[in-house]
């Protein structure tokens, strides 16, 4: 009987993952991961680790399975709330999850896993896992979930081919109403229990009171840059032009606001402008943290939202499947998304000496440094970056 280690999260994706993992004939240990207990900067009391172990526990009694606590806050702040705050004080975007999911949940949770004695981590997401044979050797395709509603395949496209030989994702083919219907049917604790929101381990906070922890408070100009100064830029096809950022001056618009420090706001960001009166939302549509100044457009359809490329370093290019790299000079067609639930895109990767060009079909909204865009052949998910 081959055993796995189950991340038990209190919630009912990981909690029907157990029970099936159990159906299968697994020898499975539930383990719960304490990654942090500052309850100070989230917006809701009632989503702290204690709930949540608690939740975990009444799971783990009713399907018979022993659980394990242990505590990685100190692994999770050094290794995704501090890369957090150093991308935040660069004016760029993280997505704290992603590296979560690279860092703790598929890095130190399998070494933690191996402890117990387990060949395989699981966990609730909703992704799906192949194997198929390549030259002899074993390679894994990361799937993404049936549920298309529920797809979360982005969250995972910087897991590498260890950490994927380890994993299995009971939940990938299951639909969440399948889900929920399955805890409900068991009679476990979380069938009704709301899916956590926020960041991963950390729950829904106020970004700036959370990142005040470390960054500063500045006020600052908010600048309105018109439509109209678009006017005169010349489009060009040059890839390092297609994929480069619009960049501004203070002189190229006007003062609309203040704000309370540049590093506090994403690119696309519309609530918390407090700038009213306009007749169509403000969005932010790029940020200077040297002058610690704001940049926003006014309406949906203002230019500086959209932009038609993105560039990746080669240093911040990861193939999930290393065994199709792109060669030098190489062009593919592939589906690519910027954020979670984005529908896909259409676009053109064109490898580089320096890095991976994406070219979009259509212009893209809200494109911001930080973000890791990931490329897809039809459901699989082939590789990943952060953005520059």
């Amino acid at each position: 009987m081959k055993t796995v280690v189950v991340g038990m999260s209190g919630g009912v994706d990981s909690s029907v993952a157990a029970y099936l993992l159990k159906q299968q004939g697994y020898e499975v240990i539930g383990l719960f991961m304490k990654n942090w207990d500052d309850s100070s900067v989230t917006l809701t009391s009632n989503c702290t680790w204690e709930d949540d172990l608690l939740f975990a526990e009444m799971v783990s009694k009713k399907i018979d399975i022993p659980l394990h606590t242990v505590d990685l806050s100190d692994q999770y702040r050094k290794r995704v709330v501090e890369y957090m705050f150093a991308e935040y004080e660069r004016g760029r975007t993280p997505n704290p999850d992603v590296l979560c999911n690279r860092e703790i949940k598929f890095d130190i949770f399998i070494d933690e896993a191996l402890k117990l004695g387990a060949e395989y981590v699981a966990t609730g997401h909703y992704c799906r896992k192949e194997i198929i044979d390549s030259n002899g050797a074993p390679v894994y395709k990361l799937l993404a979930g049936k549920d298309p509603n529920k797809d979360q395949s982005y969250f995972l496209c910087q897991l590498s081919q260890h950490q994927l030989s380890r994993a299995l994702f009971p939940v990938g083919e299951l639909l969440k109403p399948e889900v929920r219907k399955i805890a409900d049917e068991q009679g476990l604790a979380t069938a009704t229990r709301k899916d956590s929101q926020g960041i991963c381990f950390v729950g829904k906070v106020d970004l700036p009171t959370f990142l005040q922890q470390k960054l500063q408070a500045k006020k600052g100009d908010i600048i309105e840059i018109p439509e109209s100064y678009y006017a005169d830029l010349k489009k060009s096809d040059d890839l390092n032009e297609l994929s480069k950022a619009y960049s501004y001056k203070r002189e190229d618009g006007h003062i609309m606001a203040v704000h309370r420090g540049a590093h506090f706001y994403t690119i696309g960001q519309r609530k918390g402008l407090n700038i009213g009166g306009t007749g169509k939302p403000m969005y932010v549509i790029a940020i200077d943290v040297n002058e610690n100044i704001v940049f926003v457009g006014c309406g949906d359809e203002h230019p500086g939202l959209y932009r038609k490329g993105l560039f990746i370093t080669n240093d911040e290019i990861h193939w999930i499947r290393s065994d199709i790299e792109m060669r030098m000079d190489e062009s593919r067609k592939y589906l690519v998304r910027i954020r979670y639930r984005q529908p896909l895109q259409e676009a053109t990767l064109i490898k580089k000496s320096e890095g991976i060009y994406i070219v979009f079909d259509k212009p893209q909204r809200g494109i911001a440094p930080g973000q890791f865009a990931a490329w897809y052949d039809g459901e699989e998910l082939i590789g990943s970056g952060v953005i520059s």
